[in-house]
């Protein structure tokens, strides 16, 4: 079969993939891309959420295209406590994904449809037998587990509601958590993007990754009919289960493939923000941060890359331990209490914890104060790292979806 040459080779048409796509045709239009996506689309059925305070101002244009809706604030709701805050609150589709990013790039440099039987930091062999040579690949499939590392989960189902007559609701609900609790910390989750359309997503933090699809959608279905709604049709679907890291050693997991040396971005980078599996904001960081390499090559990049995502591991390990201390000191019944004293925090405090920038100040203020959980248990929790986040075989952990909201 004919040899394809390319400057960079991007597996994976998810959210991570497509933004160093887009940042390469906005920044470096003279080197040639190609993303490589075993899909149909890109990005397949997904929403990724973010608040605009997470993003400096160059990530932020990279992004906007992408944005189906954006809101002047949201609401949470927890059991005899409510607010409305006024962080800007913004949502991408994975159909914006795929058309922006096809838009953006020739037609050639998307290739969908296509599995990746073998790649090395200079080459790519698809199933199909196709070859790639490349000046650097990098990886951004997603992941099936985090192999040394231990944590918990956040798992949820989404759909996308048509409703009969109009919702009503004006603002997303990031969190409500005045819904039974179950399977550990739940809450709903509630997108208006028009009139007639919401999203709905029934989410927890939970020990276990298993999802029982049919019970949650029963769920989802008497949380509309409770607040009135009258389904017309369900559009779409999606599901998840990401990890919520608690612990790991970071080495071992950069080691733990069969190529080491390879790139990496997005969740396969372990490029998240450890307690709410929220990615977006790092993949648009490290997306612009490859623009600005002078040279591109395979074990070059696959340096940048272990790099940065060392880095961002070193910078999360306040994050891991508030992991420990929701997961370990928490009884799952009670979790939403540790997010409703967090929500009750000023909101700057709010908007930098989930752009992954708390401050020193921000931190102790987590801490300090009178516990939502008993303090001995808080304490010992700091020893305990939760379950392993291995291989889960067909579970998705590569949705590299917005924040636990």
């Amino acid at each position: 079969m004919e040899l394809r040459t390319c400057n960079l080779a991007i597996l994976g048409g998810g959210l991570a993939g497509s933004l160093i796509a887009l940042a390469m045709a906005r920044h470096r239009p003279e080197l040639r891309v190609l993303l490589i996506e075993r899909g149909a689309a890109l990005g397949g059925d997904h929403v990724w959420s973010f608040f605009e305070s997470d993003l400096a101002p160059a990530e932020r244009e990279l992004v906007t295209p992408l944005v189906a809706r954006r809101w002047p604030g949201y609401d949470v709701h927890f059991p005899g406590f409510s607010r409305r805050l006024s962080t800007t609150y913004a949502s991408v589709t994975s159909r914006n994904l795929d058309a922006v990013t096809r838009a953006a790039l020739p037609e050639a440099a998307v290739l969908t449809g296509a599995e990746v039987r073998h790649a090395t930091p200079n080459s790519v062999t698809l199933a199909d037998g196709g070859q790639i040579a490349a000046d650097a690949v990098i990886d951004a499939r997603g992941a099936h587990g985090l192999p040394h590392m231990a944590g918990g989960w956040q798992k949820f189902a989404g759909q996308m509601l048509r409703t009969a007559r109009p919702h009503g609701l004006e603002r997303p609900v990031v969190m409500d958590a005045r819904v039974e609790q179950a399977d550990g910390y739940r809450f709903v989750y509630a997108l208006p993007f028009s009139a007639n359309e919401i999203f709905l997503e029934d989410t927890y933090y939970s020990d276990t990754p298993t999802l029982d699809l049919p019970l949650l959608r029963d769920r989802i279905g008497a949380y509309a009919r409770q607040a009135g709604w009258q389904v017309a049709a369900v559009d779409y679907e999606e599901t998840g289960v990401l990890p919520v890291i608690a612990e790991g050693d970071f080495e071992a997991f950069w080691s733990a493939t069969d190529s080491p040396e390879m790139a990496r971005a997005g969740v396969r980078a372990a490029l998240v923000h450890p307690l709410t599996s929220y990615s977006l904001p790092d993949a648009a960081r490290f997306a612009h941060h490859l623009t600005t390499l002078d040279k591109l090559s395979g074990n070059s990049l696959g340096r940048v890359s272990h790099a940065w995502a060392a880095n961002h591991w070193r910078g999360g390990r306040y994050y891991r331990m508030l992991t420990r201390m929701l997961f370990a000191a928490a009884p799952p019944g009670a979790r939403w209490r540790v997010l409703e004293r967090f929500y009750r925090l000023p909101e700057p405090l709010v908007e930098r914890f989930y752009a992954g920038r708390s401050t020193l100040a921000d931190r102790a203020r987590l801490l300090i104060g009178r516990p939502p959980v008993p303090l001995g248990a808080a304490l010992a929790s700091l020893s305990g790292g939760g379950r392993p986040l291995a291989d889960l075989g067909t579970a998705d952990l590569g949705l590299e979806r917005g924040p636990a909201r």
